[in-house]
């Protein structure tokens, strides 16, 4: 029998694009000849349920709740119910304009007598704040955003309260130890939602007609709506077979035992997919083999895990190339929910998603789940195959922008892979995250951005040197802010990744560790953040060895269902809490360039100690001079066109020497450097060399040696003012 593998990601993701592990699986199976087709129910949710027949049936299906009593509904959702006309009326052309299909619809929405407003759009006052330097098209995109947003109000007022953009009932898949709650919630009727999503899915499945149902749950607020969809497989086609993996099982199910779950799915396996599902394909065609990779199953009525296949995880170079097809690429909506520079990265525009390296290669941080695979199994992916599949996904998607979505991107991986975007002349644009290391050179940030590179997020988390040491990022503060300056100065965004709440953190800390922010901001080498409260989970090292960090476990019972998030004291007794909407207000300003003149005290409404931070921390970091020693090994390079080159004689008291004049010209401007007639010729052929596409990186040392079999005082010519001038051009040393 040929298995053919229906791949989902259930309700719900993003909005804007699709979520790619179902890509990955995708084509990975393509280089297995295995048939199968994937789908993201949320889109398909989403879509239906923001139509014009959708919110005909939503209005019906909520009516009733005003017709019994109307008492308990909040004038919000009276108002919405009110103006039903005006959303049936204006919600297909919405979604279009979301789409990209219907750009002209952005000057009426802008004129704001066209959609109908309710509570969200009370934050209007900042309208003009947020967009007076943007165009008409963003303005509509929030505007739009937020007319979705009061509809999700209503919803989750009036049809059902688990209801969310990019979660659905979240609550019961966070940190659930026990399976009790969820198992109660599928015994209910469907929702509303559920009904959309089932109905959905029938069709699919009765199209597909898969032997192997594959559900890929990422996050906890996929996971309602996964076993939503695997109960009713099972209770309508009991032959088709169901599997679990992702992210969610990945950290969340490692020690899973209780047997009611696998009334709804008869496989979960755990990290990379591609072995396991190799192994469940093989078991259906081979009922008796037996083999399986990392696969919980039930056997005898007990949950069992199976990892007795003898085969190993495929490298990197032999997964495939992601494959989008069976996606409704042109169907995703871009949103624009928040004036977060980075946030609105996520949610506006399609992008496609690579990774450069499987894993993490630092891998250290305390904070992290650096015991799974996932982080723990370092492998980088060769440059040139990564620019392979750039070229693949771009062909495929008809999109050129791409967010690699590494745990942190190696630089020697980011500075080949630019230098091979560079060559093959690829128009691209991209994003990732990183760690703000000392690698990242001015040169270097120049390099990516020359590449397409617009954005990096990174984690500065708690900007205490102390507790940076206790987390072991292997940077401090004063690094952080100097490769954070390159990278702005290269003209590439920075969005800092912060944390408060890390075990041991003092109030003092937590205080000096806005003031390093607030200083960051100000002095403009930051334009974006988060604040993220610190949360201990299973498989990090703060979680494995919790005497180490000052912290006690709440409980030592590990949970029969879920178990990653851990319940903990902190020996310091801090209520960490309390910090949350100070840290983040404040945030919120120095992102739009106001208030850094304001009292830290302003931000809370309890009593914080001064800041110790010198007032000028970050500003004196900046103010250190660069370190002249250039490395003997590393690579120079010429990003810059093809002189034209003119010899001229010039003379001087009687005397005269021949010159060499060079006219460049980049995308900007044009410029003009001299010097003498040897240095000159050496230079006309050096360039011609160290070219970005000619091929082959010369290090720094070849670069002197050449210099030096004809012509002396390599140090002296290197830092004259014709070879800066190039410098500034793109003449790179990386």
């Amino acid at each position: 029998m040929k298995t053919k593998l229906f791949v989902i990601t259930p309700p719900f993701t993003q909005l804007n694009t699709p979520y790619p592990a179902t890509a990955y699986i995708k084509g990975f199976l393509n280089t297995k000849n295995v048939a199968s087709v994937q789908a993201d129910l949320g889109i398909d949710v989403i879509l239906e349920l923001f139509s014009k027949k959708g919110l005909v049936d939503l209005f019906e299906v909520s009516s009733f709740r005003f017709e019994v009593s109307s008492t308990e509904i909040s004038d919000n959702s009276k108002r919405i119910f009110a103006l039903q006309d005006e959303y049936i009326k204006t919600i297909d052309a919405v979604i279009q304009f979301l789409q990209g299909k219907n750009p002209t619809l952005a000057l009426q929405i802008c004129q704001e007598d066209f959609l109908p407003e309710a509570s969200r759009f009370a934050q209007l006052e900042e309208l003009d704040w947020a967009f007076g330097t943007m165009g008409t098209q963003d303005k509509a995109k929030h505007l739009a955003t937020l007319y979705l947003e009061d509809i999700s109000d209503y919803i989750v007022e009036c049809v059902d309260e688990n209801f969310g953009f990019s979660r659905y009932a979240e609550r019961l898949g966070r940190s659930a130890n026990s399976f009790d709650e969820l198992y109660e919630a599928l015994q209910q009727q469907p929702t509303y939602i559920d009904s959309i999503l089932i109905s959905l899915l029938k069709t699919k499945i009765e199209a597909v007609q898969p032997t192997l149902f594959l559900i890929s749950v990422p996050f906890p607020g996929n996971l309602y709506s996964a076993f939503r969809c695997a109960q009713w497989v099972k209770e309508n086609h009991p032959e088709i077979k169901i599997s679990m993996g992702g992210g969610f099982p990945n950290t969340e199910l490692r020690s899973l035992s209780d047997a009611r779950v696998f009334e709804f799915f008869d496989f979960i396996t755990l990290d990379d997919g591609e072995v396991p599902i190799e192994e469940l394909i093989f078991n259906l065609e081979n009922p008796n083999s037996n083999s399986y990779k990392r696969t919980f199953l039930l056997e005898e009525g007990k949950v069992v895990y199976k990892n007795n296949s003898l085969k190993h995880d495929y490298k990197q170079a032999y997964v495939g190339t992601p494959d989008y097809s069976d996606l409704p690429l042109d169907k995703y909506i871009s949103v624009i929910e928040i004036v977060n520079p980075m946030h609105r990265m996520w949610s506006d525009g399609r992008w496609n998603k690579l990774t450069m390296a499987h894993g993490c290669y630092w891998g250290k941080c305390t904070f992290c789940d650096i015991s799974l695979d996932y982080i723990k199994v370092y492998e980088p992916v060769a440059a040139n195959l990564l620019c392979d599949r750039m070229e693949d996904l771009m062909q495929q998607t008809g999109q050129n922008g791409f967010h690699f979505v590494d745990e942190a991107a190696p630089p020697a991986l980011m500075r080949a892979l630019a230098l091979e975007i560079l060559r093959r002349k690829l128009a691209v644009t991209w994003w990732t995250n990183i760690r703000f290391e000392k690698s990242f050179s001015a040169d270097l940030c120049l390099l990516l951005k020359a590449s397409g590179c617009i954005a990096v997020s990174g984690g500065l988390e708690v900007a205490s040197d102390r507790l940076l040491k206790l987390i072991d990022k292997g940077v401090t503060v004063e690094q952080v802010a100097k490769v954070t300056r390159n990278f702005t100065e290269a003209g590439i965004m920075v969005h800092a990744y912060l944390m408060y709440g890390y075990p041991t953190q003092t109030i003092q800390e937590t205080v000096d560790s806005l003031e390093m922010v607030r200083q960051l901001f100000e002095a403009g080498i930051l334009q974006s953040g988060f604040w993220h409260q610190f949360a201990m989970t299973a498989h990090s090292p703060v979680g494995l060895y919790p005497e180490k960090f000052g912290v006690t476990k709440a409980t030592e019972v590990i949970g029969t269902f879920a178990n990653n998030d851990i319940d903990y004291t902190d020996s310091t007794g801090i209520n960490h809490d309390k910090f949350s909407f100070g840290l983040k207000k404040s945030l919120f300003n120095f992102m739009h360039g106001i208030c850094f003149d304001y009292e830290l005290q302003d931000w809370f409404d309890f009593k914080i100690p001064k800041t110790k931070i010198d007032p000028d921390f970050i500003f004196n970091a900046l103010e250190e001079g660069n370190d002249f020693n250039t490395k003997p090994n590393a690579k120079v390079v010429w990003l810059g066109g093809k002189p034209t080159v003119e010899h001229f004689t010039k003379s001087k008291k009687g005397q005269t020497w021949e010159m060499v004049a060079f006219v460049f010209h980049d995308k900007k401007e044009s410029f003009t450097i001299q010097t003498n007639k040897n240095e000159g010729e050496w230079l006309v052929e050096i360039l011609k060399k160290i070219t970005v596409s000619s091929g082959k990186n010369y290090t720094f040392q070849e670069v002197k040696n050449d210099f030096e079999t004809e012509l002396e005082d390599f140090e002296l010519f290197w830092y004259s003012k014709p070879i800066n001038t190039l410098r500034e051009f793109g003449l790179l040393v990386l």
